[in-house]
């Protein structure tokens, strides 16, 4: 028999203690619908692509759904939302390059539809022990998942921040879907990065576990928290207590981008259909005013209207020059990040032309390459990426120096099967296309040696220090020239540095000094030049 639960929530949010004036972060929760969007974008602004997301996905609030289909139309209204976002940046071309992280939760019965992109979290709580119920898309996870740093190290990693996947209008801006069973007595949160990034799991985790708290203090106390921690970003959570049924609240609740507009944080409107619309125009900002009466025309002499025109027009003209040259005046006060002869450059101005007026001039050009970076953030760099000065532009810089250095560290695996990201500079070097592969070519290595010690009577120092042998059997093994076994000298992909090998006229017998002993095997990531 199905069990029938209510949502009991509160969702709470701060623009935080950093450079940002405005929230671009939105949340909307429910009695059916949760959802929180930490937008981005430079000049076509976060706030915007959070409260789109938000006005594309509230009418699923009061929907009803079945358990059996919750997901597909979840994953369908958030398709539809990803595509607004094009549609948007198509029409206001200022807007090209936002985007948003997005969470979002259907209930339908006990059952809920999970929807995750970006760097957001959410946490359910059950019986005290706090579960982590979706996974970054973030730089720093990616370096997680392939062991290159600890837990501990990715709390204080300088690109924590950097996701590599989020809402942008693209078709390939997939998010994970998962379907999930509620029982009255969890507790969810839903946060942005403003709050995981400053406070540790552990301590969010005390905070969630106080029963007699209600959502609203739980959500005060995880604001203050992050403020305390001296959070610089938008701070967004949403506390939701799974209740029986007929125990949940009732009222919608918008906090953030999304509700600016309207001046609360608390909207109540008669049906969804009437929250969406109202939402979507004023997230769009397009909200229509009221209509104002017509004044009936003057009835004033000629000439009088003629000289009352004049003035009028040259009052325009001169409140236009003004306003043209503050706006010239305040451009060139804006910085951005973008491309210049296929480097990664500094510029002052804004990121639009003019017709033939350019507003930007290219401050510094760096050498960065952007073809280095990244893919996700090669393709942010081409669209720009905007800063509040130029102290902004130059942290986004060493954000990108230091993901064109993190993306192409090599993993070498040495012959003791242990492993590195420094390439040792007295062994003789071979390239993999992966970890595994790497594994296998050592096993395959060791194999050699064994054949040759079998084969040649050569003792294990003789094989230790490199022989021609070795290097036959392995150039067999193989049957590719990589690395050292393509001739006398190996070349580093990174940085063009020579690594001696086994000599081809070296005696088995007799070990040389020089030679290098054993040898590493060099991984290196997708993509690197």
């Amino acid at each position: 028999m199905p069990t029938f639960v209510a949502f009991r929530y509160a969702a709470r949010t701060n623009v935080g203690l950093g450079s940002k004036s405005r929230n671009e972060d939105s949340a909307y929760a429910g009695p059916e619908l949760l959802v929180l969007c930490d937008g981005m974008g430079g000049h076509a602004a976060g706030d915007v692509a959070s409260s789109l997301v938000i006005g594309e996905l509230v009418h699923l609030d009061g929907e009803s759904h079945g358990a059996d289909d919750v997901l597909d139309v979840l994953g369908q209204a958030l398709e539809e939302a990803n595509d607004r976002l094009a549609d948007v940046m198509e029409v206001y071309p200022d807007s090209d390059g936002m985007g948003t992280t997005c969470i979002a939760m259907v209930r339908s019965g006990s059952k809920l539809a999970v929807a995750n992109i970006g760097d957001s979290r959410a946490y359910l709580l059950r019986a005290g022990r706090l579960t982590r119920i979706t996974k970054d898309h973030s730089f720093v996870q990616k370096l997680l998942d392939e062991g290159r740093i600890t837990e501990d190290e990715a709390l204080h990693h300088p690109q924590r921040s950097l996701v590599t996947r989020v809402f942008t209008g693209r078709p390939e801006d997939q998010p994970d879907l998962s379907l999930r069973e509620v029982r009255t007595g969890d507790r969810l949160l839903l946060c942005s990065d403003g709050l995981t990034d400053y406070v540790t799991e552990e301590t969010v985790g005390e905070l969630l576990r106080h029963p007699d708290r209600t959502p609203g203090q739980v959500a005060d106390s995880l604001i203050q928290t992050a403020l305390r921690a001296g959070t610089r970003d938008n701070v967004t959570v949403v506390v939701v207590d799974v209740v029986p049924s007929g125990d949940g609240t009732t009222r919608p609740q918008v906090v953030g981008a999304a509700s600016e507009r309207r001046g609360t944080q608390v909207i109540s409107p008669p049906t969804p259909a009437e929250k969406a619309a109202q939402l979507t125009r004023e997230a769009s900002g397009r909200a229509e005013p009221p209509d104002a009466p017509l004044l009936a025309e003057e009835q004033t002499r000629p000439w009088v209207r003629a000289l009352r025109a004049s003035v009028v027009s040259l009052a325009v003209l001169a409140v236009l020059g003004a306003g043209g040259w503050a706006g010239w005046t305040w451009s060139q006060q804006q910085y951005f990040v973008g491309e210049d002869e296929g480097q990664v450059t500094v510029f002052r101005g804004l990121s639009q032309d003019l017709g033939p007026l350019s507003l930007s001039t290219a401050e510094e050009r760096t050498d960065i390459r952007v073809e280095a970076l990244p893919a996700y953030y090669r393709d942010q760099v081409r669209r720009t990426l905007s800063a509040d000065d130029r102290a902004g532009a130059d942290r986004l810089v060493e954000d990108l120096r230091a993901l064109a250095r993190g993306a192409c560290s090599p993993i070498v695996l040495l012959p003791d099967g242990s492993t590195t990201t420094a390439i040792p500079d007295d062994l003789a070097l071979l390239t993999a296309d992966s970890l595994a592969r790497a594994r296998a070519l050592q096993e395959e290595e060791d194999a050699a040696r064994d054949d040759v010690a079998t084969t040649t009577g050569a003792t294990a120092g003789d094989l230790a220090a490199g022989t021609a042998d070795v290097d036959e059997i392995m150039r067999r093994a193989l049957e590719v020239g990589l690395g050292p076994l393509a001739g006398d000298l190996g070349t580093d992909r990174a940085g063009g540095t020579a690594y001696p090998t086994p000599s081809a006229t070296t005696d088995a017998a007799t070990p040389t000094p020089t030679s290098p002993v054993g040898t590493a095997v060099v991984v290196w990531p997708e993509g690197c030049p």
